[in-house]
């Protein structure tokens, strides 16, 4: 398996998560302030790439609850496309719905308060989305 770089892009932050180096397990990594300029937000995630020693980047793919690709779907693959020029690994999407529910439930559930989720939220979003691509990518293997 290779290490993994996992995005939850948003307007205003882009959560990042990574794998570990066996590929099993994904965890928040930092959260990514849009800065204005989408060609400098990718330099800084071609950094995390460079960082990491990631092999790949799974940006999360903000699906219709029925499956259909939106406004804010084409968004994030154009993104991603453009991302790929930039950080010199595969970049792939993958299905991110409910990603944000499952992350505020396990915040809760380990007992973070509301202001601790808020700050957080978008890279344990992105350790979601990520830890469902691994989990698929081992089921196929």
């Amino acid at each position: 398996m290779m290490r993994a770089l996992g995005l939850d892009l948003g307007s205003k932050r882009i959560g990042v998560a990574v794998s570990d180096r066996s590929g099993t397990i994904a965890s928040p990594l930092t959260v990514v302030q849009r800065s204005g300029s989408v060609a400098r937000d990718h330099r800084v995630i071609a950094g995390l790439v460079a960082d990491e020693e990631a092999e790949i980047v799974v940006v999360g793919l903000p699906l219709h609850m029925d499956g259909a690709h939106g406004a804010a779907a084409t968004a994030a693959t154009a993104e991603a496309a453009a991302m790929a020029s930039v950080v010199g690994v595969p970049v792939v999407t993958f299905d991110e719905r409910r990603s944000t529910v499952s992350a505020q439930q396990l915040m809760i559930d380990a007992g973070r308060r509301a202001g601790a989720r808020r700050r957080i939220i978008d890279k344990v979003a992105a350790a979601v989305i990520l830890q469902r691509w691994l989990d698929t990518q081992a089921a196929s293997r």
